[in-house]
C-alpha cells in the first residue's frame, strides 16, 4: 500500500462524487456526503478544509467503502 497524499476537502468530495455520493447539506466546515444504496444509506461527513490530517482521511476512506487506491492516484 502506497503513502496517502495530502488531500483539501474539496479534493475528497470530487473523489466521493465520483463514487456515486452526492453533497446533501453543509454546516460550517463540514460538508455530508451520502450515497443512497438499495437498503441503505452511507453518510460520509468531511471537513471541508485546505489540508485534511491523515487520520481523518483514512477514517472518511472507511466509512465510504472505496477504495483507498483511488485516494491515492
Amino acid at each position: 500500500m502506497g503513502k496517502l497524499r495530502v488531500l483539501s476537502g474539496k479534493e475528497v468530495c470530487a473523489i466521493l462524487a465520483r463514487h456515486g455520493f452526492t453533497e446533501v447539506r453543509q454546516r460550517g466546515s463540514h460538508v455530508v456526503m451520502q450515497k443512497q444504496l438499495p437498503n441503505t444509506t452511507i453518510t460520509v461527513p468531511v471537513p471541508a478544509h485546505a489540508e485534511i490530517r491523515i487520520g481523518t482521511l483514512q477514517s472518511i476512506i472507511r466509512q465510504s467503502g472505496v477504495s483507498r487506491d483511488q485516494f491515492e492516484s
